[in-house]
């Protein structure tokens, strides 16, 4: 951190000096508008294929993993209250789809730890990794700009990252001075489903020639989502009802449970409602050559989960509810050396503050958890030398996690991650060559006192080695294919290593292993991305092997209730113990594009989409929570002032599942749009109308933990505005 803090105070000077020499050569009295630096290219129309997540800017269609940028209107069409929910329709990508609220991003079958969700390249520091019913700190509606970036390359951020990254951009610590000495953007968004009704703003603000100020804000309320049909599954109704015919409701039983009532639940989904608001605001100082800026945060959050209904005597049923804080600093820094062999100097530093209370019925805390985090970069970016160029530096992060109440299943803990990483490429005509490797160490320790004999005390320490190596051939000018290896070793978390109790979000006990090994496997990818007048096909296909995978997996309950003797506790609930062995991961996912017809002044063009993942735990069996096959469609008209598009997209049902789940059925959704630029494509102000889940499927994911109790939104029609000065 000491190497961070002194390159930005080093940006800090040199921007200054260099801003005091450009005011000395103006004349004050006719400003000219400072050009915006390299970097602000993000989030324009003409430069959506620019892959900012990866430290060298690179084409969409030229890295050699496979890669998803979402702006504009199509950013608008897929917004929804979460950042999973708001990717869920792209290629390779799922949801866990815990509730409206709490929906992280599933890549390629991978999830929680494996999956980095970043905020302008820094973690969101909550504690969405540690389960599915906790929300990413990440709001949607403030978002310029999401990127997706699979494969290899994503663990230049993490050898966490080994599934991917997505990484959403805002607009929170500026990047350009405003031409006309402001820019304000907002944004308004209702939704049927939930009655949700949202709303944010951001504006900037030049003060003089070199420095910006911002401010943003939003806001977000919703009640109980609306579905399609039962709230329960044919075969947790069934189970409902049958247990119902032998457990009449006893009128003088304190708190009874109906089973009867619950199998017949149909349409709103109970404790699904939830308000969010959240308020920022920051300053830059930029220059001709750089800039520096850093920006404060607010988030702030009250949700409900999902009910897990009981389906058979002796399984609770609560209506927990979550509240949110978080408290957060960033602070950003790039300056154009314009050195013949160092480019640019970025620094990049987060730190936040979370907790979250977990309510019971009564408004009392049952569990309260506690997060602390620290996370920065330093990058230094090689000139282009040849057709060489590279990117290396170093990474930092720092957790401290503690979860307090009876229902606490980890000791208070402390992560410390120290990463030294590369990634060089090269290119020579048609040619071009990638490689990166990536050192880590990691420092887990549980700080148990010693009184508690709930949790394992003590440390652990892992050296990780990572890289990758690959290369592309442009066939044609249109057409490049790739192949890409990879060799990836990921240290344990702390939840997997520590874990030791009755965990209420997923109706579990959970139990780990201080003992665990590194993570290892070995990645294969090729890529293919044809790209011309009226078309564009990129597709991508994958193998990973890997040994001491760690997955959760279902045993016997005395397994548990050892671990859990020491202190005397209890275990009613399903036991599930944390365990390595090796396992294969393969798939792909591919999406084209085609121009049809020109009808007037419009052009129509016809796209697909289709991914598929299949996992498998070697002489054990699937993977748990694997999504199925899916293939969207869709058919867009698009004009200067008007869009119209028509989607179906269709899941396959999911009959691979491990021996503790439950089969998902196979359903067909088709979605509407319509978006409006009354003041030409290039304004800022466009209307989005939508209509999604027309037929008002009843629909579950397969990756959910809450697949038999919380369906997908059913029919819901969406209205959203965007305009900006």
């Amino acid at each position: 951190m000491k190497t961070m803090l002194f390159g930005a105070t080093a940006l800090a000077a040199l921007l200054a000096s260099q801003a005091h020499a450009q005011t000395a050569a103006t004349d004050p009295a006719t400003p000219a508008p400072t050009p915006a630096p390299a970097s602000t290219s993000v989030g324009s129309t003409n430069q959506r294929d620019i892959i900012v997540t990866a430290p060298l800017q690179t084409s969409e269609r030229d890295v050699l993993q496979g890669t998803t940028v979402l702006t504009g209107q199509e950013l608008t069409r897929q917004l929804r209250p979460s950042i999973g929910e708001t990717l869920a329709r792209q290629p390779g990508v799922s949801a866990s789809s815990f509730g409206p609220s709490a929906s992280r991003p599933i890549l390629r079958g991978f999830q929680g730890d494996r999956i980095r969700v970043l905020t302008d390249g820094i973690g969101s520091i909550d504690v969405s990794n540690t389960s599915v019913d906790h929300a990413v700190i990440i709001d949607p509606l403030l978002a310029e700009r999401i990127e997706i970036l699979r494969g290899p390359s994503a663990l230049l951020y993490g050898t966490s990252a080994v599934g991917g990254v997505v990484n959403v951009i805002d607009t929170r610590i500026p990047r350009s001075v405003p031409e006309n000495g402001y820019r304000l953007n907002g944004i308004a968004n209702y939704g049927s489903a939930a009655n949700e009704r949202s709303g944010g703003m951001a504006g900037d603000v030049a003060v003089g020639q070199h420095l910006v100020l911002h401010a943003d804000g939003s806001y977000l309320k919703s009640g109980d989502l609306r579905t399609g049909g039962y709230i329960l599954s044919r075969d947790a109704r069934a189970q409902a009802l049958a247990t119902a015919a032998t457990q009449p409701v006893d009128p003088n039983e304190a708190d009874p449970i109906d089973y009867a009532a619950s199998a017949q639940l149909k349409g709103k989904l109970p404790n699904t409602q939830s308000e969010t608001w959240t308020a920022g605001a920051g300053a830059s100082i930029i220059t001709d050559n750089g800039s520096l800026g850093v920006s404060y945060s607010h988030y702030d959050s009250l949700y409900g989960v999902p009910i897990r209904y009981a389906t058979q005597p002796g399984q609770e049923q609560e209506a927990p509810r979550l509240d949110v804080v978080q408290n957060r600093v960033d602070l950003r820094g790039e300056i154009d050396t314009g050195g013949d062999v160092l480019s640019k100097i970025r620094v990049r530093v987060g730190q936040a503050s979370y907790r979250h209370f977990e309510l019971e019925e009564d408004n009392s805390v049952g569990t309260a958890f506690y997060n602390k985090g620290l996370e920065g970069r330093l990058e230094v970016v090689q000139a282009n030398r040849g057709g060489w160029q590279g990117a290396s530096g170093v990474q930092f992060y720092n957790r401290i996690f503690n979860v307090v109440g009876d229902e606490a299943f980890l000791p208070k803990n402390e992560t410390n991650q120290t990463g030294l990483f590369t990634l060089q490429q090269y290119e020579s005509g048609k040619f071009r060559a990638e490689g990166g490797v990536r050192y880590e160490i990691t420092d887990l320790a549980a700080r148990t006192p010693e009184d508690d004999l709930r949790f394992f005390r003590g440390s652990q320490s892992y050296h990780s080695v990572s890289g990758s190596l690959g290369a592309s051939y442009a066939l044609t000018d249109s057409i490049r294919v790739g192949l890409n290896g990879s060799r990836t070793e990921r240290a344990p978390s702390a939840e997997e290593l520590f874990a030791n109790g009755a965990h209420a979000g997923t109706q579990a006990y959970e139990l780990g292993n201080p003992d665990f090994k590194l993570e290892k496997s070995w990645g294969l990818e090729g890529t293919l991305h044809a790209h011309g007048d009226g078309f564009s096909f990129d597709a991508s296909a994958y193998y990973n092997w890997f040994s001491n995978y760690i997955s959760e997996n279902q045993v016997a309950s005395s397994v548990c209730q050892a671990a859990a003797n020491p202190s005397g506790r209890v275990v009613d609930l399903p036991c599930f113990q944390y365990q390595q062995a090796d396992a294969r991961y393969y798939g792909f996912e591919a999406d084209a594009s085609v121009k049809v017809a020109q009808i007037g002044g419009y052009a129509v063009n016809a796209d697909v989409l289709g991914d598929y993942v299949h996992a498998n735990i070697v002489d054990q069996g699937p993977v748990p929570r694997i999504p199925p096959m899916r293939v969207l469609g869709g058919l867009e008209a698009q004009g200067d002032r008007l869009n119209g598009r028509v989607e179906v997209e269709h899941v396959f049902d999911q009959n691979r599942i491990a021996a503790f789940e439950t089969k998902t059925n196979e359903y067909t959704m088709v979605n509407a749009s319509i978006g409006l630029s009354p003041f030409g494509k290039d304004s800022k102000t466009t209307l989005l109308l939508s209509a999604n889940n027309l037929f008002d499927v009843n629909a579950r994911r397969a990756t959910s933990f809450l697949k038999d109790f919380a369906p997908l939104a059913g029919r819901d029609f969406r209205a959203t505005l965007r305009f900006g000065l």
